[in-house]
């Protein structure tokens, strides 16, 4: 073997070990990283998901099992989107199945039996118009109107425990309303704020 030969093949070894202590590094910093909503998801994997609910606006209640035997289950579905209505209005559109799941992963990771307290689900461009016109906090493109946002307490829950399980989901947007008494969570981008801040 010639000098280069023999220099080549260090400096190739001293590549590779950098590459293996490079992916050890990675692998030891996703370790540490928290579970994403669809790997808490994964890990459950129940028969059934159940959610339970009281609308504060109608004060009607609702829970049922709205995933069976592997799939999304329509007749339950339909009783969700009917409880989510706009409560000014009565329009009622499908709420994302995304949010439901991001629901179920909170309820889950909680250990909570008590249903959630929803403030608001599903608003109607003009009901969202009209809070905008009222309130300053309230954002001109909310995924409220597209059915992607909840806003939501928990009995015996504090809504910092609320807060910090959906920061770890990092199943999208977590606001933060204590003055208000509410979290509210979304589908859309991952990204946090508190009452009176921008988005």
């Amino acid at each position: 073997m010639t000098e280069s030969e023999s220099t080549h093949n260090r400096e190739h070894l001293c590549i590779e070990r950098r590459s293996v202590l490079k992916l050890g590094v990675l692998a030891s910093i996703a370790a540490f990283i928290p579970d994403s909503l669809e790997a808490a998801i994964r890990s459950i994997t129940p028969e059934e998901r159940s959610l339970s609910f009281l609308n504060l606006h109608s004060k009607e209640s609702l829970e049922i099992n709205y995933w069976k035997n592997g799939s999304y289950d329509e007749e339950a579905l339909d009783a969700i989107n009917y409880l989510f209505r706009d409560h000014r209005s009565g329009a009622v559109k499908p709420i994302d199945r995304k949010l439901l799941d991001l629901l179920y992963a909170v309820k889950t990771r909680i250990g909570s039996t008590e249903p959630f307290h929803l403030i608001s689900g599903y608003r109607s461009r003009r009901s969202n118009n009209q809070l905008r016109h009222h309130n300053g906090g309230v954002a001109k493109n909310s995924l409220h109107v597209l059915g992607q946002a909840a806003d939501i307490r928990l009995p015996g829950s504090s809504l910092k425990q609320l807060r910090s399980i959906a920061f770890e989901l990092k199943g999208g947007g977590v606001g933060y309303y204590p003055r208000s008494n509410f979290v509210h969570l979304d589908v859309g981008q991952v990204r946090y704020w508190n009452q009176h801040s921008s988005r």
